[in-house]
Parts: structure tokens; C-alpha cells; sequence
């Protein structure tokens, strides 16, 4: 069917929905000429409206072109006064833009989407909150933006936010991004679902490429989707909670506690892959809940590193971990600290605090890790033991027991019984697949072996957040070491 599909029908919609975006952008690109705020604040022309509804047929159009023959919405949208934030989710394709097409609400973007040929003019259109990478202060800025048109008593468009921040394959909702919810103004939930019998929907950042999901999509005889509205309009004051419950309630899945850097850092590239009962999960949840801000996070980090390798003593009990961190004793440092606590005896190596926080901070990056892990636990003449590439692989990993000894005589090509980090560099990159060979393999069918995640998740979840496992799903283990 696809290869029929291929010769016959794609070739035929592409052009269509081409020329559709084609048609539509001088439409786009006259009305989105003037100044953007001073027309807002006043009702739309007579001419102006029309474009409005001539760029809403014409992408109508497109879609229809695409095989979604038709669009079955349930509910009614609220008006920009009533509910000035519509939310979506579940939030899996670029296909997702169709309920942006149909009301033209703004959306958040980055900055560089405006300069693409054509798309940018379209994008423009509908007056985007950009942001931009560049900008250090970008986030605030976003926030401060999406609060000042939220709170414009509807002299704005809506805003359309999808809070889960990233596609996801729908089998559950991650923690939404509280982006939507700090302006505190009422906000209407919207659900999408795709019910067609094959799946060429989802696109996430592991498994099928962009081009390929609009190629076997436009190869479908037939793409289904509904947009359901919800009639609740969210008013409390812990919205992110609820708008995430009124979702879970009409998909039927289930709501987790992972989010996106939760995602990126259990399916890093880098050549150590994180085994499914790692603790860097719940350490990174720790970090974040202690306030360490992912955008300063390398800059802590060297912090951190530094006023470790000053340190006369690498053990420290509670209060010393308190005042190395600056932060007071509080619960979410107490179980931080008890993640590192291996004997339960009240101390933890310092050490291992900076080297898990790297793996967070540059989760693909793994010799950069490796290398400060050296620093830290190298003797005068720059040399480590086995025992302490355990105890950096462990910490790394975050298991409690790990067998080195295969890696570390691969390395040690002339029997030392120490090595540099040199040595290990120049062994890494000669077996750029390491872990694979030495570490992974020696681990499994040991008796409580370690079960890696590098095994591909099928749409870039890995299998663990799955709300289908729960049940099966093995307790976080409370140490690192």
C-alpha cells in the first residue's frame, strides 16, 4: 500500500498542501505588515477579518489535502475574556499546529522560526511569543511576555501553550511546565487525539524522522483527529495540577512525575547509558526541587567541582554538606544527602555529589565527566586505582555495584595497576562503545545485573515511564554507591 501510495496519491497531496501554504502567504504577509500592537488594541478592520477567514479556509485546506478529511471537535473554545491561555496536550507531532491553523491563537516559538521562507510569514501572523536562545534572560522574558497579554482583558489573541514542553508518544503525561500557569488567569484544557489503526502521527526525538512521518502520513487514505474542548475553565491556584488531571481523566492515562530533562537524561547518547534503576533520576528530581536552575547548571557545577579539590577532607556529614551547597538543611537536602550515605553512618564522599551532578548537567558527555571524576580522585602523580574507577563508574551510573575490573585491565595495557586519564582517553577513543563491551557485558546474567536503558524506546520514551509498568516497575534504589 505505502509503495502504491508513494507512486500515486503522495506526490499528488505534497503539491496540494504546498500550494496551499504557497497561496496563503501573501495573505499572511500583507496583514502581518503595521504595527502589531497598536492594531491589537483595537478591533479588527473589515479587511483584516476577511484575510482572517480566507487564511483559516486556505489552511483548512491544507489539511484537507494531507488526508484530514475532516476534524471532529467536541466543545466550545471560551472567549479570549473568559479563558485568556488555551493549553494542549497530549502534545506528539508537528501535526499538532491544526488547532493552531483553525483559531489562530499565538503561540510561544523560538525567534529563529520567524526567518523560515514562507513558514516565518505564517508564523508571524498569528504574533507569537518568540523566544530566543541567545538571550540569557529569554525565559523571563517568555514568562513576563505571556503574563502581560494573558492579563490584557482580551485585547490579545489566546494564547495556545503545549505545557508538556516536548513530544511525547501519548501513552502518559509528563509533568507539565508551569509556563502556562504563572500568569494565573483562567485557562481552558484541549485535548488531541489521532484515532487512526496505524500510527504515523507521533514524531519524538528518538524514532521516525520528520520527513518520513509526513511521508507515511500523507500515504494514509485517511487521517483522523479530534479536538476535544474542555467546558471546564481552570480558575485555582494550582492549575498545572489540575489542567494535568482534567487531561488524564479524558485520555485515560496516566499523569508521572518525569519530565523532559527526566527523558533526556535517562536516553543520552553518551557512551555510558543509564541502567533502568539508576538513582540519577531521582537525584536530578532533587536537584531541581533544591532550586539549582538548569540554564546555571554547568556554572554551579564548576563551582561545586572547585571547592571540592580545595577540600582537605572528601567526607563530610550533613551540616558540612549544607554549607558546601549554601543551601539550609531542609527535607529535599536530607534526601539528597541519603542517596550518597552508602553505609548509613551520617558521612558521603564529596566527590561523588560533583560527579552525579555532571552526569545531569551534560548527560551525552561523558568523557568530560570522567575526566573531572579523575581530578577528583587522582593521586599526586595523576593515577587511580581500580577502586576508584568503581567508585566514579557507580556514582556515574548510579547503581550500587558495578564489576570494572574487564575495563580497567583493558586499559592498564602495562599492568601498572593504575592509570591516567589519558589512558583512558586514548582507550575511549579507540572503543568509542566502552561501556558496551566492558561494562554492560560483564553485567549481564549476573545476579542482579544491570538492566540498560540503550535498548531504543519505539517513540522516544524509554520503557520505564510507561503508566503500563507501573506495576512491575522496580523501587528507585536509595543509594548511589
Amino acid at each position: 500500500q505505502i509503495a502504491f501510495m508513494t507512486l500515486t496519491l503522495f506526490p499528488i497531496r505534497l503539491f496540494f498542501a504546498a500550494f496551499m501554504m504557497l497561496l496563503a502567504w501573501p495573505f499572511a504577509f500583507i496583514a502581518s505588515m503595521g504595527p502589531e500592537e497598536q492594531e491589537l488594541e483595537k478591533p479588527l478592520s473589515w479587511w483584516r477579518k476577511i484575510v482572517d477567514i480566507l487564511l483559516k479556509a486556505i489552511m483548512r485546506l491544507m489539511w484537507l489535502a494531507g488526508g484530514f478529511h475532516w476534524i471532529n471537535v467536541k466543545g466550545r473554545r471560551a472567549l479570549p475574556a473568559e479563558a485568556a491561555i488555551l493549553t494542549v496536550a497530549p502534545h506528539s507531532s508537528y501535526f499538532d499546529a491544526i488547532p493552531v491553523t483553525m483559531t489562530f491563537a499565538s503561540i510561544v516559538m523560538k525567534a529563529e522560526s520567524k526567518d523560515i521562507p514562507v513558514w516565518g510569514t505564517l508564523i508571524k501572523y498569528i504574533r507569537p511569543v518568540f523566544v530566543s536562545r541567545s538571550d540569557q534572560d529569554s525565559r523571563r522574558k517568555t514568562v513576563e511576555e505571556i503574563k502581560r497579554r494573558a492579563q490584557s482583558d482580551g485585547k490579545w489573541p489566546q494564547i495556545m501553550i503545549f505545557p508538556e514542553g516536548t513530544c511525547t508518544n501519548r501513552s502518559c503525561l509528563i509533568t507539565f511546565k508551569p509556563g502556562a500557569f504563572i500568569p494565573g488567569v483562567p485557562v481552558q484544557p484541549v485535548v488531541l487525539r489521532y484515532p487512526n489503526k496505524l500510527d504515523t502521527i507521533t514524531w519524538t526525538w528518538q524514532g521516525p524522522g520528520a520527513l518520513k512521518i509526513l511521508w507515511l502520513t500523507l500515504c494514509q487514505l485517511h487521517n483522523s483527529v479530534e479536538i476535544e474542548v474542555s467546558k471546564t475553565k481552570i480558575f485555582l491556584d494550582n492549575l498545572a495540577h489540575c489542567v494535568s488531571s482534567v487531561y488524564s481523566r479524558a485520555l485515560g492515562v496516566s499523569v508521572t512525575d518525569y519530565t523532559f530533562e527526566d527523558c533526556q537524561l535517562a536516553l543520552a547518547e553518551g557512551q555510558l547509558r543509564l541502567p533502568s534503576d539508576t538513582c540519577l533520576l531521582e537525584f536530578a528530581k532533587l536537584v531541581r526541587s533544591l532550586g539549582l536552575k538548569p540554564e546555571t547548571l554547568e556554572d554551579d557545577l564548576d563551582k561545586y567541582a572547585a571547592r571540592a579539590k580545595k577540600m582537605k577532607k572528601e567526607k563530610v556529614d550533613l551540616e558540612e554538606f549544607s554549607a558546601y551547597l549554601e543551601f539550609p538543611v531542609s527535607h529535599t537536602l536530607e534526601s539528597m544527602f541519603a542517596l550518597f550515605d552508602e553505609n548509613e553512618d551520617g558521612i558521603i564522599d564529596i566527590r561523588e555529589f560533583v560527579i552525579a551532578l555532571s552526569v545531569v548537567c551534560k548527560p551525552s558527555k561523558t568523557l568530560e565527566t570522567i575526566q573531572l571524576a579523575f581530578q577528583l580522585y587522582q593521586s599526586e602523580n595523576e593515577t587511580i586505582t581500580e577502586e576508584d574507577l568503581a567508585h566514579i563508574l557507580k556514582t556515574a551510573m548510579g547503581v550500587s555495584q558495578i564489576n570494572v575490573t574487564h575495563l580497567f585491565r583493558a586499559v592498564d595495557e602495562e599492568e601498572k595497576g593504575k592509570i591516567t586519564y589519558d589512558d583512558f582517553y586514548r582507550f575511549a577513543e579507540l572503543h568509542p562503545h566502552f561501556a558496551e563491551d566492558y561494562l554492560y557485558a560483564d553485567q549481564m546474567g549476573a545476579e542482579g545485573g544491570l538492566e540498560t536503558s540503550s535498548l531504543s524506546a519505539p517513540n522516544g520514551i524509554c520503557t520505564d515511564f510507561s503508566p503500563e509498568n507501573a506495576e512491575d516497575k522496580k523501587p528507585l534504589q536509595k543509594k548511589l554507591n
